[in-house]
């Protein structure tokens, strides 16, 4: 009896065995259920399924997005956090060879700005954000500095007019050492530091002899309305020789408010008085409706003339007559490029700076498990019917190289904008004189 008891036990436990053989073998082979996966490898489960049901291209640009898959699911597995596994999704999107295309987390500033940007005027889109920003506003701490990794370096590409960078004294050009002692992060460097003084370590010329210690306190940046408060921001005139210049940094074409303040702005508001516009498109977010560039094309309608009770007569036209040059670079994207390529089609005037990124198809935020979300190209985008600008951009009409480390604040390309506008202003008051002059002479 003991010994057929022995015998049963022994057939037990090989069979016991053998069964958590079997499924060790096959954990190795399978991947888990999703249901069980780490949160890294559900969001990248994610991000694949919506690439592939999504994509403006049902052939993804001819690349076999299951091998693709393949490739890159074992990294992520290997990964600890969302923002390790952050670079190697990107580096699968990368595949697709398409701009509007990439994964991001709440780790960098564009996750708020473009969630800020999408969110406007579109509900459905708004209620899916409640459950990861409850109180409705998409908000960040920030200094108001766009950056660029050069050669392992980071510096300082862009800075928002009125931002805390701006007023602390902070340039464009400035390689970014630390903050606190600690490495730059956008975010993390200044999260729950809103109010508060920062320091930070900047490098300003090649010479580290040159680097200091700058005092910058973070704001709380509001992603809905802070491109417009920028632009409100730079809208200025600058008077050079005698005459007034116009200026402002259009940082994002996306919301409707954008561009009725420049159509104010130039008819009714501050600019009315210039005798020439520079209207700067670099750097920020492209986005939204281009029909505001009808403001320089459209033909001329009747001019309104108001009389209040005091007597005084002001007359309006909607449109700008007045001499308008554009200014772009490789960090104007999207809308901002077709509105180069309208501006060079009708000869509004002159274009100036560098050649524009070529990113140009129509792309949308998808939002994963964990809050973070892919922005994916969902439609291909020709100009003229036939002209496609993704991949190209739009070059200039006058080439500004611009030399972005240790800079020091120097602007080639606005200057020779404003120089432009000058050129532009003489030449018609000479023309006018001449034919002043001709007349004269008809008239004896």
């Amino acid at each position: 009896m003991k010994k057929l008891r022995f015998f049963k036990l022994k057939n037990l436990t090989i069979a016991m065995l053998t069964s958590f053989a079997v499924l060790f073998l096959l954990w190795l082979i399978y991947p888990l259920p999703k249901t069980l996966a780490k949160p890294e490898t559900k969001v990248f489960e994610q991000v694949w399924q919506t690439v592939n049901e999504n994509f403006y291209d049902p052939k993804l640009n001819g690349v076999d997005w299951k091998a693709i898959r393949q490739k890159y699911e074992p990294q992520v597995a290997r990964t600890k956090s969302i923002q390790e596994a952050a670079p190697v999704i990107n580096q699968m999107l990368s595949e697709l060879r398409t701009s509007h295309t990439r994964f991001y987390t709440q780790d960098e500033p564009a996750y708020y700005q473009l969630l800020g940007i999408f969110q406007a005027n579109n509900p459905d889109f708004q209620k899916e954000l409640k459950k990861f920003f409850p109180k409705g506003k998409i908000e960040y701490s920030g200094i108001g500095a766009f950056t660029k990794d050069i050669n392992g370096k980071t510096f300082i590409s862009a800075i928002l007019d009125a931002s805390p960078a701006a007023k602390a004294g902070l340039k464009v050009g400035d390689q970014l050492l630390s903050v606190e002692g600690g490495p730059y992060q956008p975010i993390k460097s200044f999260a729950g530091k809103a109010n508060q003084k920062v320091t930070l370590l900047i490098q300003r010329k090649p010479d580290a002899n040159s680097q200091e210690n700058i005092a910058v306190t973070p704001k709380i940046y509001d992603a809905a309305s802070m491109f417009l408060e920028a632009q409100q921001a730079s809208t200025q005139v600058i008077q050079r020789n005698g005459k007034k210049i116009g200026y402002v940094h259009i940082w994002s074409n996306a919301a409707d408010p954008d561009q009725e303040k420049l159509r104010g702005d130039l008819i009714y508001g501050r600019l009315r008085n210039a005798e020439a516009l520079v209207l700067d498109l670099r750097d920020g977010w492209g986005g939204g409706d281009i029909g505001y560039l009808n403001i320089f094309t459209a033909k001329e309608g009747p001019s309104i003339t108001s009389i209040p009770r005091n007597g005084r007569r002001y007359t309006s036209i909607s449109q700008w007559k007045k001499p308008v040059v554009m200014v772009i670079n490789e960090g104007s994207r999207s809308s901002k490029e077709i509105l180069a390529y309208g501006f060079k089609q009708h000869k509004i005037g002159p274009v100036i700076g560098s050649k524009t990124t070529g990113a140009v198809v129509a792309g949308r935020p998808f939002l994963m498990s964990d809050g973070s979300f892919v922005y994916l190209a969902v439609s291909n985008v020709f100009l003229n019917e036939t002209q496609r600008l993704e991949g190209k951009g739009v070059a200039p009409d006058i080439n500004v190289p611009f030399s972005l480390e240790y800079a020091q604040a120097a602007d080639p390309q606005k200057e020779r904008a404003i120089e432009a506008m000058l050129e532009a202003l003489n030449s018609k008051a000479a023309m006018l004189n001449t034919e002043a002059r001709r007349e004269e002479g008809f008239n004896d």
